[in-house]
């Protein structure tokens, strides 16, 4: 039914192994604003306890299949299949799925639905298309839910509406946000990538934060003090 995502704002984390201090950070900043999110699950660590504490939280994963395409890495599965397998053992839970880098297919839609996940969000339409965005079920009986707007993107691109503008707009409105983005404030992806090394080195990363300009976490900062005020 419409009214149950028609101007509605959703809120996703993909957590990309970050460190459990970079993740609490982002916590953090959402408990206090009170809203629900989904955080998108990529390894087992304590940190996924508190998570799961919190009535607001929901918990999907965020499967890795770019080392099967790209470089023949067999370390975290040999077959989609048991890449899946691994993260549904840690979050049994999880009826959401998001793929690193957005992979999809026709394949993989199978292999979710065969593991009882129903609701996909690998499908971005940035918000300056135009376009009104809604959730519509695929063949596989998978509720598709796009977003339309990723702080990864916008630090590529810069292109974006005000928050406001966005939060305005007809049709579903789903962020996405990386905890180490909202950490390192990222204004663009050389800060990112700069800092690449030192991810798992909280006080080496805690110098290549943002102070300056506006980044990632000022954009979540912004969203929560509207979506809490809707």
């Amino acid at each position: 039914m419409a009214d149950t995502w028609d101007k509605r704002i959703f809120l996703t984390f993909d957590l990309d192994w970050a460190h459990d201090h970079v993740i609490k950070y982002t916590i953090d900043l959402v408990e206090r604003a009170g809203v629900a999110a989904t955080w998108f699950v990529t390894h087992d660590t304590p940190i996924l306890r508190r998570l799961r504490a919190n009535p607001l939280f929901e918990l999907g994963i965020h499967p890795n299949f770019l080392p099967l395409l790209m470089n023949g890495d067999r370390v975290k599965g040999d077959t989609a299949a048991e890449v899946l397998d691994r993260l549904m053992d840690i979050v049994p839970e999880a009826t959401a799925v998001r793929s690193h880098s957005l992979v999809q297919s026709g394949p993989l839609l199978q292999l979710f639905r065969e593991r009882g996940l129903t609701h996909d969000a690998n499908s971005f339409i940035h918000e300056k298309s135009g376009i009104v965005v809604r959730p519509w079920i695929d063949w596989f009986g998978m509720i598709r839910a796009p977003f339309i707007w990723e702080d990864d993107f916008w630090c590529d691109t810069g292109a974006s509406s005000t928050i406001t503008a966005m939060l305005d707009r007809e049709g579903m409105v789903g962020f996405n946000f990386h905890p180490i983005h909202v950490f390192l404030n990222s204004e663009n992806l050389t800060r990112y990538e700069q800092a690449r090394d030192s991810f798992q080195d909280l006080e080496r990363l805690r110098g290549y934060r943002n102070e300056d300009q506006a980044g990632a976490q000022d954009m979540l900062c912004s969203l929560l003090s509207l979506a809490n005020s809707r």
